[in-house]
């Protein structure tokens, strides 16, 4: 089997498809390693009744579009799973499925990657590993006591499989709301402790959010204009039953207890700060002001042709939660806690020096400061859209020039080499 390759990509999903389609286009040779199977992910951490959480027209990627009859519908994970697959055979990707690289480095050709049957040499490497890649669990999780089941999204399934008694959700971004709200709808006990994220309807106008916020110009917003280059809070919306608005106020008088942040756990009591209606007024704020937005831009873009019936969703419930402080789990029968508190990146595997002392890739649009190295298809890595279907082709476009760039300088300095020889 060829150990030596130009390009390598590092990752078979969407991301790694994506940049395996544009380079071919280039002519320039590759290969794609994917750890398990293509779309590894999708197959292995989604819980059952996840849904995409944009409307299926807006599933793109180099030379593919959605052409079902739901373009306002939301996938199944099954349905974007599928997708990946398909679209690996249509763009005939050079993938080698269960090829886990253990170790990157640099060597004298460029890189050296380990693999399960030897070492792969590389010039240049994309490494398109994914936006969330280890659930990030704090170690205050440590002190929570032995008879509580502690899991996260990335395992739960179903309510189900979870023991009898009420469920804590520690977290309110997409993964954590969709959770709770549908082990709410199940008929369990819910606590969800909130964390910032932002709020949006569904729908406005007959638009999906997402329509909106692509014409206005949001998802153009590049993280550069952001302070230190720190994108904001995850914007919460979902995909399931027909796509409907996400709001923990009103989770909150259909049931849900919610609690602020987790501040301190000590065997069977949990401590939490008492900001959970900061939280909230901060995500309200952020609804009003998209509202705000849309309907200034509507009025300076007659030709945008939304319907003239504002279907806004209602208000957030004017109500207040109860502050909660503590948390006893035994008297309030919490069997299970699931940490929906965000990912983190796992590059334990790459020993090369492009890290920021948190641990997050230096780079600018994928292209990291040690030549011959770039990363695809992560959270705002140029904008929003850089970890999305629909956005990441155009940063695959992007890193495909600077490869051919650097491929081209390489062959020259190959020619002038032999030359003087």
């Amino acid at each position: 089997m060829r150990q030596h390759h130009d390009i390598v990509v590092i990752g078979g999903g969407q991301a790694g498809l994506a940049m395996s389609a544009v380079l071919q286009r280039r002519g320039l040779e590759h290969v794609v390693l994917e750890r398990g199977q293509v779309g590894g992910r999708w197959r292995t951490e989604r819980w059952d009744s996840l849904r995409f959480q944009f409307p299926n027209w807006s599933l793109e990627l180099p030379g593919y579009a959605y052409a079902g009859d739901e373009p306002d519908g939301f996938a199944h994970w099954h349905e974007i799973l599928y997708i990946i697959e398909e679209y690996a055979a249509a763009v005939r990707a050079p993938l080698r499925e269960h090829t886990d690289v253990t170790e990157l480095r640099t060597d004298d050709r460029g890189f050296a990657l380990s693999v399960p049957d030897g070492t792969i040499h590389a010039r240049q490497v994309v490494v398109a590993t994914g936006p969330f890649q280890r659930p990030r669990v704090p170690e205050l999780s440590q002190g929570v006591a032995p008879w509580v089941l502690q899991t996260d999204p990335t395992q739960y399934r179903r309510g189900e499989e979870l023991p009898d008694g009420a469920v804590l959700v520690i977290g309110s971004g997409a993964s954590g709301c969709q959770i709770g709200d549908e082990l709410l709808r199940a008929g369990r006990t819910v606590f969800l402790s909130v964390s910032r994220h932002r709020r949006v309807p569904r729908r406005y106008r007959g638009k999906d959010v997402y329509w909106w916020l692509e014409r206005m110009g949001r998802f153009a917003q590049t993280i550069d204009t952001f302070p230190g280059r720190e994108w904001p809070p995850s914007t919460v919306v979902t995909g399931v039953s027909g796509g409907y608005d996400v709001d923990v106020r009103s989770m909150a008088a259909e049931g849900i207890r919610v609690l602020g942040r987790v501040i301190g756990v000590s065997d069977g009591t949990l401590t939490a700060a008492e900001d959970a209606n900061d939280v909230l007024d901060e995500a309200d704020a952020s609804c009003d002001g998209f509202l705000a937005a849309a309907r200034e831009f509507a009025s300076a873009n007659p030709g945008v042709d939304p319907a003239e019936q504002e279907d806004v969703a209602p208000a957030s419930l004017p109500l207040m939660v109860p502050e909660i402080s503590s948390l006893d789990l035994r008297r309030e029968r919490v069997s299970a806690i699931i940490w929906a508190t965000g990912y983190e990146y796992d590059y334990s595997w790459l020993r090369l020096p492009v890290f920021d002392r948190r641990g997050r890739p230096l780079h600018q649009r994928g292209v990291s400061p040690l030549p011959g190295l770039y990363f695809l298809g992560l959270h705002w890595m140029h904008t929003f859209k850089s970890g999305l279907f629909s956005g990441v082709g155009a940063d695959a476009e992007y890193l495909a020039e600077q490869i051919e760039q650097a491929s081209g300088v390489a062959h020259l300095t190959g020619l002038t080499s032999r030359r003087s020889t």
